[in-house]
């Protein structure tokens, strides 16, 4: 890949319900391009991922839990979708302020299909241009995002995507904004 991220940390904060292949196809992007990447998630242990929010996909360990997870030691942030991984995740306190803290860092930010609905309640869409999975743009847009239907966004280091159809353009654009670094005006 062109982009050479050696070196970086990229937290993938997620939890179960995740939609497998928005975890693995990313993930192997981040390794294959030289990063290190760490499941970060409120629960120990394991997570369970998800095939479409119906069949239950393989199981993967958590590296670090949120409650001990810094964002200080992380060079970038990816929020995977999947609607119950999502769900969740939104409602999770301490991964709303995980999030802020990239936020406020300006650190890249890259999230797909339902994996922005964390980004409403961090309060970083406003003024943003954003995609997502279809279903979401009216609570983006009510957010003050300027919702658009695209493969791929990105918007003051901040990266969105639709959904698994479009991971190829999605962890492209990621690995440039990873590379790319912190953005003054995130």
């Amino acid at each position: 890949m062109a982009n050479n991220i050696r070196g970086k940390k990229v937290a993938f904060l997620l939890t179960n319900g995740v939609e497998q292949v928005e975890l693995t196809e990313p993930w192997k992007a981040v390794q294959e391009a030289g990063g290190d990447p760490a499941l970060v998630s409120p629960e120990e242990g394991q997570i369970t991922a998800m095939k479409g929010d119906w069949e239950h996909g393989e199981s993967f360990p958590v590296d670090v839990t949120l409650d001990q997870a810094d964002p200080n030691d992380f060079d970038a942030l990816v929020l995977p979708g999947g609607t119950v991984n999502a769900d969740k995740m939104r409602l999770e306190q301490k991964g709303v302020e995980f999030v802020k803290a990239f936020l406020e860092a300006g650190k890249p930010i890259a999230a797909i299909c339902h994996g922005p609905w964390i980004l409403i309640e961090a309060g970083a869409v406003k003024g943003r241009e954003m995609t997502s999975y279809a279903s979401l743009q009216t609570d983006l847009k009510n957010a003050g995002a300027n919702w658009v239907d695209r493969e791929v966004v990105t918007d003051r280091g901040l990266t969105t995507s639709r959904k698994p159809d479009d991971l190829e353009a999605f962890c492209s654009k990621m690995l440039e904004e990873i590379s790319e670094g912190e953005h003054a005006e995130a």
